[in-house]
């Protein structure tokens, strides 16, 4: 007659409790197995997250063409509108391509008695969707301004700060080399690649600043991709593009986002080598879960001969041995997940790095052990679900 499970829970019991040493090793290689598991994603989830912050702080990851140089004659060639158009046709992975050119004079800004020296840059209507930031206030530049050669202004919220406090600075004219503009938009801040804060931006059209300085070219091309990962394809064959039409000229191409891509890299594979360890660690376990339920069968012989002449079936021989390796998975399991997550919190705590609890990450670590667990110990309880009472009853 087959035991209800309460029963078998009862005797696993009996039985773990018996022999506390073995159950103790047992446990606790399978804790410093699943620790070392847990320990390893805890690790990829968290660079996962300072990488996302990055990402966040910065314009959206983006490639940044330049004009073209010859390499013998020194000569230049610069960037045009067709050029926009040949990129859009030739590369279906570009979300969004906008003109940008660097004010490198840095002048003041000034608004009444207040000044401030932010970035400067002239840049096309497309820039919001190159750049991804959000317009917060007012509006950005529209076709009237390029067609009008209007002296209008975007700046950010760090300038808008820095000029206007807690006033509204929309309508407000600030003025540049003696030359007033009108502030239209604010958009929101971000830092550049190797800054800590944002130094503040304003923005004019591109066709206002070409008025003002006699240029007639697009200046810088900025091409924002649809997925991160097609970042440096599209670096290299936006470069090939350029180059093709202008035959033995060197085009130089930069990407806002190059050190994050190789710590992402860097990361991928010190992840990958610790859950190699890890997984060798929880491997281990698991042979130690195998080598003490066969122990434990060898022991108790007499006893599994014993209860089969009482009635028990198999199916409860084999399911005993079986619960007893996946309650010691359990344990272990759980008092590892749970020591990494509090080491985790605290190591967070110290050096301000994101963590979040992750569900995921503590069902795969859980699950990983009772699997282990399971297939341990699932052979040697096969066996002792197999062995002949009657041989069994004479191994006493």
């Amino acid at each position: 007659m087959s035991l209800v499970i309460s029963d078998l829970l009862h005797l696993t019991y009996l039985s773990l409790r018996g022999n506390p040493l073995r159950s103790a090793l047992t446990t606790l290689g399978v804790f410093m197995g699943v620790a070392a598991v847990t320990a390893t994603m805890q690790v990829g989830n968290i660079s996962k997250a300072v990488i996302a912050k990055q990402l966040a702080e910065r314009d959206a990851p983006q490639v940044t063409l330049f004009s073209g140089r010859h390499p013998v004659t020194r000569d230049r060639v610069q960037l045009q509108s067709e050029d926009i158009e040949l990129l859009q046709k030739r590369l279906p992975q570009v979300q969004a391509i906008s003109s940008y050119r660097g004010i490198w004079n840095r002048s003041e800004i000034l608004f009444l008695d207040r000044a401030a020296t932010p970035y400067q840059a002239a840049v096309s209507q497309e820039f919001l969707l190159t750049s991804g930031r959000s317009l917060l206030s007012g509006r950005f530049f529209t076709e009237a301004d390029f067609a009008n050669f209007r002296p209008v202004v975007v700046i950010d919220t760090v300038l808008a700060e820095k000029l206007f406090s807690d006033e509204d600075p929309i309508g407000e004219r600030i003025y540049r080399d003696r030359k007033p503009y009108v502030v239209v938009g604010v958009i929101e801040s971000k830092l550049e690649e190797g800054e800590e804060e944002p130094p503040g931006l304003l923005l004019m059209p591109l066709a206002t600043y070409n008025a003002l300085t006699g240029r007639d070219n697009v200046g810088a091309l900025s091409l924002r991709p649809e997925r991160i990962e097609d970042l440096t394809n599209l670096q290299e064959q936006a470069k090939v593009i350029l180059e093709q039409r202008y035959p033995g000229y060197e085009f130089w191409t930069w990407s806002n986002v190059e050190d994050v891509i190789e710590q992402q890299q860097t990361l991928r594979w010190v992840s990958l080598s610790l859950l190699a360890v890890g997984g060798i660690a929880l491997l281990v376990g698991g042979v130690g879960i195998a080598n003490i339920t066969i122990a434990s069968v060898m022991e108790r012989t007499p006893e599994i001969g014993l209860r089969r002449a009482l009635g028990a079936t198999r199916q409860d021989i084999m399911l005993q041995f079986i619960l007893e390796a996946v309650l010691l998975s359990l344990v272990g399991g759980v008092g590892a997940i749970a020591t990494v997550h509090g080491i985790t919190v605290v190591v967070a705590d110290t050096f301000a790095l994101p963590y979040e609890f992750n569900r995921q990450t503590t069902v795969l670590a859980l699950g990983s052990a009772l699997l282990v667990g399971v297939g341990a110990s699932f052979f040697p309880a096969l066996r002792a679900s197999k062995l002949d009472p009657v041989k069994a009853l004479r191994a006493s």
